[in-house]
């Protein structure tokens, strides 16, 4: 039997934003000690995992690719995530950071590439790990890009519509559902999948 997988993405859903130090707007932390858990996030994640899914964290994180700080800080700020996460007994099933951006500064790390959302790259690499059925699989984020990702991987799709990530979603028309919060959008899963 294939398995079923809530793919969640990080900044914004999981973990608090923070204003970016350039731009000003709300963005992914880049130092551990900024690193904040959204409030009820353990009992959502751990309600979903009740109901038999599997998790994967699927993030963007391109600060090292524009040259803002090295690669070994982000990694440092995703196993802060993950720590405080065992912290209150939830960890994910995998774990998928795409590092590139096509406009970086970086050589290595500055590519088109197909694992940075909205490209399902990470989606579909995590998918072929944990053996998943993707049409009842979800991609649980808050920006568009989330949400085509999401489709284009061929599962269902929730946008937790945060506050702060505003500027990352540009109104147009999107598949899925909508969900104030993380708990709301594992509401709606848990749901859908009762009523089968």
């Amino acid at each position: 039997m294939r398995t079923l997988v809530v793919f969640v993405d990080r900044d914004g859903v999981v973990n608090e934003l923070i204003p970016d130090p350039l731009s000003g707007l709300p963005e992914s932390p880049l130092r551990t000690e900024d690193v904040r858990l959204v409030s009820g996030v353990a009992d959502a994640l751990g309600t979903l995992r009740e109901a038999g899914y599997f998790l994967a964290c699927v993030t963007n994180q391109p600060s090292a690719a524009k040259g803002v700080v090295a690669v070994d800080q982000l990694l440092a700020v995703q196993a802060r995530v993950e720590d405080l996460l065992g912290d209150v007994g939830v960890r994910f099933d995998a774990v998928r950071m795409c590092l590139h951006h096509p406009e970086g500064l970086v050589g290595d790390l500055t590519m088109a590439c197909g694992c940075r959302k909205p490209e399902p790259g990470m989606l579909l690499s995590a998918a072929a790990e944990l053996g998943a059925d993707l049409a009842g699989s979800w991609m649980i984020g808050d920006t568009d890009a989330d949400m085509i990702a999401g489709d284009a991987a061929g599962c269902r799709t929730v946008l937790v519509e945060t506050p702060g990530s505003h500027h990352k979603r540009e109104g147009r028309e999107l598949s899925g559902e909508r969900a104030a919060d993380l708990a709301s959008a594992v509401s709606i899963i848990v749901r859908a999948r009762e009523n089968g």
